[in-house]
């Protein structure tokens, strides 16, 4: 029995629908902010320097070993500089915009398969995870 993904009909509809997401105007505006952050040194330097004080933050709270109040200082100054940075929260933004039409596919796609029919929006009606899930529409 061939693998699902093998199914060439499948494959097609698959690129049919990125095709359609290419299409619309919103994954325009999405693209040209993460174009513009990627060609601002500035904003990409702050960012970069803020997330990896982040996860460094987080080793040390996984570690339960004690941050200092001059590293959440320094922590929380980087992320102002940042946030002042409009490429960067235009970035920022941007990136959330595509997890949530992510996540909202993901969603239909597994209740389509759970239910053994194609999905609808009722469907999620009582499911609902929170406002920022991306099953808001």
């Amino acid at each position: 029995m061939p693998m699902p993904t093998d199914d060439t009909a499948v494959i097609q509809k698959t690129q049919e629908l990125c095709q359609a997401i290419l299409e619309q105007q919103y994954r325009t505006s999405i693209r040209a902010r993460i174009d513009a952050f990627l060609a601002d040194d500035s904003a990409r330097t702050e960012y970069d320097q803020w997330l990896t004080q982040a996860a460094a933050l987080e080793r040390q709270q996984q570690q339960a070993a004690p941050i200092s109040p001059d590293a959440l200082a320094e922590f929380e100054t980087r992320r102002a500089a940042m946030l002042a940075n409009p490429v960067a929260v235009a970035f920022l933004e941007a990136r959330a915009e595509l997890h949530r039409i992510q996540h909202t596919i993901n969603q239909y796609i597994s209740k389509t398969l759970e239910l053994g029919r194609v999905a609808t929006e009722q469907d999620f009606a009582s499911e609902c995870c929170g406002h920022d899930c991306g099953c808001h529409g």
